[in-house]
């Protein structure tokens, strides 16, 4: 239900052939359902629209938004390398990353988190690679220095959050405090 031109115009302004169209890069703070913290990337080409839909997000999942600083000192930008615990011994990994610069090492379970700076991010990401270790992700992140244990409902209501943020355009990373159990997220249901 919408002409072919409009169509083709956004399209082009989407991959850039359009003149005169620029982007910004921002990001938004805010609560999310039991207070936990959350923080938004965006880049957009028009900010008004980005932050009317964050906002309606935030409203709409029993969230807030909020103010430039609000949550940000619970974060930290670190980098963040994830592996499947079964792909290496961790005493190996352990040795491996710490020689290459990396902060910390943390066994969750299945997988490990490699955490290190930004300026360390590289040569641990290269080292890993060399020796041809299988990871899941590695990524700069916005790492949560406290976490809100969340329950139930509470989950539920988080998570669909998370969801609906991920899912907007212009949002290109979401991060927050919360620790739902796996429980809590098996029975989610979108």
């Amino acid at each position: 239900n919408m002409p072919n031109d409009n169509i083709k115009k956004a399209i082009q302004k989407g991959t850039g052939e359009l003149e005169g169209v620029s982007y910004e890069e921002f990001a938004y703070e805010g609560y999310g359902p039991g207070g936990v913290a959350v923080m938004l990337e965006c880049l957009s080409d028009n900010k008004n629209r980005t932050v009317a839909e964050v906002r309606h997000c935030f409203d709409k999942y029993n969230g807030k938004l909020g103010e430039k600083g609000c949550v940000g000192y619970l974060f930290s930008r670190n980098g963040l390398i994830i592996i499947q615990s079964d792909k290496i011994e961790e005493e190996e990994l352990m040795d491996l990353v710490l020689e290459n610069g990396a902060d910390d090492l943390k066994s969750e379970g299945e997988t490990y988190e490699v955490v290190t700076s930004v300026k360390d991010f590289d040569p641990v990401l290269n080292a890993i690679k060399e020796k041809n270790i299988e990871f899941i992700s590695a990524e700069i992140s916005m790492i949560p220095s406290t976490m809100v244990k969340l329950e139930g409902k509470q989950a539920h209501s988080m998570l669909k959050l998370y969801e609906k943020l991920e899912d907007l355009d212009d949002v290109q990373n979401v991060w927050a405090n919360f620790d739902i159990s796996d429980e809590d997220i098996e029975s989610y249901n979108g």
